[in-house]
């Protein structure tokens, strides 16, 4: 990725109108001088509906990119609106530092490596076989 649109594009696949409103939010929060209070000015400023607002700025938040501060948090003495979050960037180094242990046969045990893959085909068999008997179920 070199820019922070095709950061969107991976982020919100499928919906053009939402990868532009999360680039629009990305743009306003990253050169903002402090929070901002309010993203309702983005609808007018750049052709958004407060649908497609609502939804790609829920969306950002619950992937961590942005956050709401309370006017409540002390940290930010009384403001209140929306910032960038690290909350993404410390999650992606998290699963960084996962799968990297996962790899170390150090920390593992074969046996146990090979009893949860022994699962993960027993769930696959349950889900396929499921499937088929709904499947069957109706043809009867």
């Amino acid at each position: 990725m070199s820019d922070f649109t095709e950061l969107m594009e991976v982020l919100i696949p499928g919906n053009r109108n939402q990868q532009h409103t999360a680039a629009c939010i990305f743009f306003e929060l990253k050169w903002a001088n402090s929070i901002v209070p309010n993203l309702a000015f983005l609808e007018s400023k750049y052709d958004i509906s407060r649908r497609i607002l609502q939804r790609t700025r829920s969306k950002l938040s619950r992937l961590g990119l942005i956050e709401h501060v309370s006017y409540l948090n002390s940290r930010y003495d009384g403001q209140h609106g929306w910032k960038l979050s690290t909350r993404f960037e410390q999650s992606l180094n998290q699963l960084a530092q996962k799968c990297a242990s996962l790899r170390d046969t150090k920390t593992s045990s074969k046996e146990k490596d090979s009893m949860l893959v022994d699962f993960a085909n027993a769930r696959r068999n349950t889900v396929n076989s499921s499937k088929f008997q709904d499947t069957r179920s109706e043809a009867l």
